[in-house]
């Protein structure tokens, strides 16, 4: 970190942030200079944060172009989703045995705040919600490798929440498999709850289809 400028895992976390809620829109060409010249740094360390975004697809680093930022596509996020309807469900069974009291309360907390939104004016503050309910899911997993590799994918499917946000009537979208897997949390059901963190992946795909095809 130079003297008074930020480190590069706070400089990550910012721009990935930026990439995720389209502060930068896709195809975005990003600049090194006024970057770090932003965050107080030099461009090493700049250089450093877009290969790190460019490690979980975040951007593309293309020689003698620039850096831009990740474009979307609908083939890229079939095979996206064709790994999470795999690794979701089996990180939502994983955690069945292993949540605390503690963390199904707040599952709980989040849906009852979903219901009492709408997407008209709260649907950015859902998205970070729907957020939250999976890492609370997924840190609760137990399987560090697959903590990893979610933590990456949840990333690209958040910014397509963000991306799709004009195709999403009612807060059903989020809530109504909610509700189903705290209901197998609640009774111990593995196979219950990985039937319906498949169905919440399900539901967002065909909304998908209908935002980009």
């Amino acid at each position: 970190m130079d003297t008074h400028g930020r480190t590069k895992e706070e400089i990550f976390n910012i721009l990935k942030e930026r990439i995720v809620t389209l502060q930068y829109e896709p195809g975005k060409i990003l600049n090194e200079i006024e970057l770090s010249e932003e965050f107080e740094v030099s461009r090493t360390p700049i250089r450093t944060v877009f290969q790190q975004l460019e490690a979980v697809k975040l951007v593309s680093i293309v020689p003698r172009y620039g850096v831009q930022v990740a474009t979307l596509d609908f083939l890229n996020i079939k095979k996206l989703f064709e790994v999470t309807k795999v690794l979701d469900p089996l990180a939502t069974k994983l955690a069945v045995t292993r949540l605390t009291d503690d963390d199904r309360k707040k599952l709980r907390e989040i849906v009852l705040t979903l219901e009492t939104y709408d997407t008209t004016n709260n649907y950015q503050e859902a998205i970070l919600l729907d957020e939250k309910f999976h890492k609370i899911v997924t840190k609760s997993c137990g399987n560090p490798w697959l903590i990893d590799i979610l933590t990456d994918l949840h990333c690209q499917t958040e910014r397509l929440w963000h991306y799709c946000d004009l195709y999403f009537s009612d807060m059903e979208i989020f809530t109504r498999t909610f509700r189903k897997i705290i209901e197998a949390f609640d009774k111990k059901d593995e196979q219950m709850a990985e039937q319906y963190a498949k169905e919440h992946i399900e539901d967002f795909v065909e909304k998908i289809k209908s935002a980009l095809l």
